[in-house]
């Protein structure tokens, strides 16, 4: 047990020190954690016997649970919604087009099996959340026409359909299954899995808005699970299950959930962890000493998906949303292959149905060439496309992005005998460009205005210029565009509700506001909610 510990310790601090080293070097860090597995597997270094099967795909299989609900949760809709058509169809129709292009050259160039050669396809025809994410993030990939925001939702709910497409193949394989069982079981699939990824999202947000958790950090135990659960019950109805862990995900991450900020740091650490175990175990289970003898078979479907069959796919599907060229291009470049892809194919060997084909070795190959030449290029093939674009944040993509608002806030109690109590705001001299902000009374958040009258014990929280966070001040942006009804009024003409325009940026001017205030188009206002839950829309008086 001690030595086991004394491994897992080791190892972890390899896959840390692996990712630091390979942000240097310009190398995917997920490739690093497999050539890592590699060193200490059979073929490597310290020959780890290890060629459990059914093991590795129990362990992968709930790693990538965690990596696919963060994939939903750390994703950004509000930011997500101007391409969500676009990359659902990418991520569904292309998926199956991805995995029939495939299937067809290993049946018909190959000369493969057709129902094996189309397994094939579907096992690869997924990209790589995992992989989409860690290179957007470490290089600050910053996109134009919201790419950053199409490859993530892509990447994030394409691996369902995939592995719809190799359930059923295998099903077909093994013979056991009827028209009507067919028809069935996609229904199945689709159906019960997004219904119970719905439904649990949406049980699970209305117990976290009603329910205080005596002990900090609970929160994050109860998402677990949560995620596990949206898992679990589709798959025991036939359903699919990643479908619905993902759909989970994205709704609650975009639900207005107390201490969003700390679920997010943990999810974050967690999904790490998770990445670290998946790939290193996906190269501890490899020999290298085979891909020799099937790199012919695996470098020809590498080649012809990566320049073939998913440009092919994206331009039709793209084409009619009148993508440009350069988003295209760059699109079909970014499909990177990945643990998904893997893990699937352990399934098919681990499936009844029988498999005459080196299946794990082959998606293992493909997998590597794809992480090593379209990701460590994707950044190259950015700039040289055009499709960078400095005034972007690809950090906004997601749902942990706080920007950082140049305001200081101040925490001031009133004794009983204050000369404010008993005024009203309107009356008192604050500190130059100050404004109240927030007004804790016996437990309860106001939101004051000039009328407001003091009392004792009252807590005032104070903005002012510089950086800062308190509790129970929570921040939003939103920019004015041209031709919004809220150009050219004053502040205090506006309905805000609860909510308080605490700062404008106009240009590099910081402006602290006032009731006769008046907004101009390319204004970007820092907005107090003191419930933390943002809307969608405010509108004028």
């Amino acid at each position: 047990m001690n030595l086991f510990l004394l491994l897992s310790a080791i190892v972890i601090l390899a896959c840390v020190l692996c990712n630091r080293l390979s942000s240097k070097l310009g190398v995917p860090t997920l490739l690093a954690f497999i050539l890592l597995g590699m060193f200490f597997g059979c073929d490597g270094v310290v020959k780890i016997p290890f060629e459990n099967y059914t093991l590795a795909q129990n362990i992968c299989s709930v790693a990538l649970i965690f990596i696919m609900f963060y994939g939903g949760f750390g994703t950004n809709w509000a930011q997500a919604r101007p391409v969500a058509v676009k990359a659902t169809v990418l991520s569904s129709l292309g998926t199956l087009g991805t995995a029939g292009l495939v299937g067809l050259f290993c049946w018909k160039v190959l000369g493969l099996e057709m129902l094996l050669g189309f397994l094939l396809g579907a096992v690869i025809a997924s990209t790589d959340a995992a992989s989409v994410f860690s290179i957007l993030r470490s290089k600050h990939l910053d996109l134009k026409e919201g790419t950053a925001s199409l490859l993530e939702v892509e990447s994030g709910s394409n691996d369902p359909f995939s592995y719809m497409l190799t359930v059923i193949l295998l099903s077909l394989m093994s013979g056991s299954i009827s028209v009507p069982a067919f028809v069935y079981q996609v229904f199945a699939q689709l159906v019960y899995g997004g219904a119970l990824g719905v439904l649990i999202a949406l049980a699970a947000r209305k117990f976290l808005q009603c329910f205080r958790f005596s002990t900090d950090g609970f929160d994050a135990v109860f998402l677990v699970a949560v995620a596990l659960l949206s898992y679990v019950l589709p798959t025991l109805l036939g359903g699919n299950g990643y479908l619905s862990v993902y759909l989970t995900g994205i709704l609650l991450g975009n639900s207005p959930l107390r201490n969003k900020q700390g679920l997010v740091s943990f999810f974050d650490g967690v999904t790490g962890l998770m990445q670290m175990v998946l790939f290193f175990l996906l190269g501890l289970l490899a020999f290298p000493s085979q891909l020799p003898s099937i790199a012919p078979t695996a470098l020809a479907v590498a080649l012809f998906l990566t320049f073939v069959a998913r440009p092919v796919v994206v331009f039709l599907l793209m084409a009619p949303f009148r993508s440009s060229l350069g988003q295209i291009l760059l699109v079909a470049w970014s499909g990177m292959r990945g643990a998904a892809s893997i893990v699937f194919s352990i399934l098919a060997i681990t499936d009844p149905a029988e498999v005459s084909l080196d299946l794990y070795h082959i998606v293992f190959f493909i997998v590597l060439f794809s992480i090593l030449l379209q990701g460590s290029l994707i950044p190259v093939v950015a700039k040289k496309l055009k499709m960078t674009d400095s005034s972007a944040n690809v950090m906004k993509t997601f749902t942990d992005y706080t920007d950082e608002v140049p305001v200081q806030f101040l925490r001031s109690t009133l004794t009983p005998g204050h000369p404010w109590v008993g005024k009203a705001l309107r009356e008192l001299t604050l500190p130059p460009d100050s404004l109240v902000v927030l007004l804790l009374r016996q437990g309860e958040k106001l939101v004051p205005n000039g009328s407001t009258v003091l009392a004792g014990g009252d807590v005032l929280i104070l903005s002012g210029q510089d950086g800062g966070r308190i509790p129970g001040v929570h921040l939003y942006e939103k920019a004015l565009s041209h031709g919004t009804d809220w150009s050219g009024r004053p502040l205090a003409a506006l309905d805000t509700g609860p909510r308080l325009v605490i700062l404008i940026r106009r240009g590099e001017e910081v402006i602290i506001p006032r009731g006769d205030t008046v907004l101009q188009a390319g204004d970007v206002l820092v907005i107090n909610d003191p419930e933390d839950i943002t809307p969608d829309r405010l509108s004028p008086a």
